[in-house]
């Protein structure tokens, strides 16, 4: 089975863009499973590797993903996928070209820098702080490179997706 002959939605934008809360009013008012980004990246240099993931296993024949393990700094435990389901993937790195001509549907949240800096340090407090412009460097090469912007379905911003969530959740 084709990833495409179910709904599958990628979330990509910006870390503290708002694709978390979007994928998690979505996910459930779909009855999709939802595949966090946050748990495959290998570390804080992992946003290609965890782009690549998505392609060769997430939206393979064998729908399944490997857990990072942030505490001890490996690969942990495979996860299989539902293929009978629709599936949420969200993170950054989720929208690239060969994920989006595996999906149903593309969706890019975006914010200005500042604000998603001043969210994603407000999430995760000091730990993310040190990383944030080695990440943010990353993110930046991925869009330049794969343009997830164009190729997106649908193009959100915070107010958009504050509707979306409330909307789904009412």
């Amino acid at each position: 089975m084709r990833a495409a002959d179910r709904p599958v939605v990628l979330i990509d934008g910006g870390s503290g863009s708002g694709k978390t809360t979007l994928a998690a009013a979505l996910a459930p008012a779909l009855g999709a499973q939802l595949v966090r980004l946050d748990d495959i990246y290998p570390g804080w240099d992992g946003l290609e590797a965890a782009s690549e993931h998505v392609r060769e296993f997430v939206l393979s024949a064998v729908p399944r993903w490997r857990r990072w393990d942030w505490a001890s700094q490996a690969a942990a435990e495979w996860h299989s996928v539902d293929q009978a389901r629709p599936l949420v993937i969200e993170g950054s790195g989720s929208l690239s070209r060969a994920n989006r001509a595996l999906a149903t549907c593309g969706i890019w949240v975006e914010l200005d820098e500042p604000t998603r800096k001043a969210r994603a340090l407000e999430r995760d407090g000091e730990l993310y702080a040190p990383f944030w412009d080695r990440w943010a460097a990353q993110e930046q090469r991925f869009a330049a490179r794969e343009r997830p912007r164009e190729f997106a379905d649908l193009v959100l911003d915070d107010d958009a997706v504050a509707a979306i969530a409330e909307g789904l959740a009412s």
